[in-house]
């Protein structure tokens, strides 16, 4: 004989007399309405308009695969469309499977939800594939994710077990996943690191200028004076070796025969500054004048590359200075420094006795 299960649902519309029973696999029944059942769900809606072979017969709605439980926490949701926190933790996978067949998008999304917050490596491949079946992305990608981060534990569950013997495609399709997030890791590394250089030329390019235009602690133009009371600039740690390679370049021996590679670096820093400044005829860094000239005279083969260069380290200046809270922005970097060496590079008579060549 089967069992009536009532059911206290959470309304307070009025409700007549039940005129449909769901039935489940253990011979439960669950008395319902027909007008609730139409009215969320367009399957129930199809299935309870089909003929009966006699009017007299019940209106039965089969449901079988799930704990009766399970379908009578479903119908509950029907009638008041909330899910305890109790029942998703019980029925959640059963719950999601049955928004799915049933099309009611509303538990739906409140299953992926709960299923996402509830994931671990013992459940992850059992709710992947329900996720695949069930058309659910986002708690697919969850579980992939899951699944990448604790891959060697999750291999040692009875679930991964079944799934290497009983489905090949789904373990290939993680198997891929895995090797594309590795991809993408690998690119995004390389993507930081090159913005992370790109960041060091801009700041570079702004102490170039401000040590050929304002002067620093131990460098600056012929006509300001720098010493101890010049106060460092806020990016002094690049500031500082700038001023040591331009003090370098201003006496080394080995620069006129292209041997030494700190000139060669101070070089090109020179002529990346040619393709970032807006100064024309202005600026006041050596060899700026002469490098736009000569770009403007010959067009050279490596020109695009240093074109699409400058663009790049003018584009990380903006965006690392967007992605500084304003108060970083707008403080500045006290230090402490003791000068040393030479105090002064007189770089405008030292350009005008020179040829460029790079």
């Amino acid at each position: 004989m089967q069992e009536i299960t009532p059911i206290h649902f959470q309304t307070t519309r009025v409700l007549p007399e039940y005129d449909v029973f769901i039935h489940t696999s253990d011979g439960t029944r669950i008395p319902a309405h027909t007008s609730i059942l139409a009215s969320v769900s367009p399957v129930l809606e199809n299935i309870l308009d089909q003929p009966r072979k006699h009017r007299s017969s019940e209106r039965i709605i089969q449901i079988h695969g799930v704990p009766s439980t399970a379908a009578t926490a479903f119908v509950g949701f029907l009638y008041s469309s909330r899910c305890s926190e109790d029942e998703m933790d019980k029925y959640g996978i059963h719950l999601l499977a049955l928004s799915h067949v049933y099309n009611v998008p509303q538990l739906k999304q409140i299953c992926i939800k709960g299923l996402s917050q509830r994931l671990t490596v013992e459940n992850v491949v059992d709710v992947l594939q329900l996720a695949r079946l069930c058309d659910a992305p986002d708690l697919r990608l969850r579980c992939m994710k899951l699944l990448t981060n604790h891959f060697n534990t999750v291999q040692r569950t009875e679930g991964w077990k079944f799934l290497i013997k009983h489905d090949p495609w789904l373990e290939l399709d993680i198997l891929q996943f895995m090797d594309e997030s590795e991809t993408r890791k690998e690119k995004l590394r390389r993507h930081k690191e090159e913005f992370g250089l790109y960041v060091e030329l801009s700041e570079a390019m702004e102490c170039l200028e401000h040590i050929c235009t304002e002067g620093c602690i131990d460098v600056g133009p012929y006509n300001v004076e720098v010493g101890r009371e010049k106060k460092p600039c806020k990016r002094f740690s690049t500031c500082q070796g700038l001023q040591l390679l331009i003090r370098h370049f201003a006496t080394c021996k080995k620069r006129v025969k292209g041997g030494c590679l700190r000139c060669k670096r101070m070089w090109q820093l020179f002529r990346l500054h040619s393709y970032v400044c807006q100064q024309n005829d202005s600026c006041n860094v050596p060899l700026c004048r002469q490098f736009q000239l000569r770009m403007e005279q010959e067009k050279r083969k490596d020109d695009p590359k240093w074109k699409l260069l400058a663009k790049k380290v003018v584009s990380a200046k903006v965006m690392f200075s967007l992605s500084l809270p304003k108060r970083k922005r707008d403080e500045e970097v006290r230090v402490t420094i003791e000068s040393c060496g030479i105090r002064h590079f007189g770089y405008n008579e030292y350009c005008n006795n020179q040829c460029v060549s790079c």
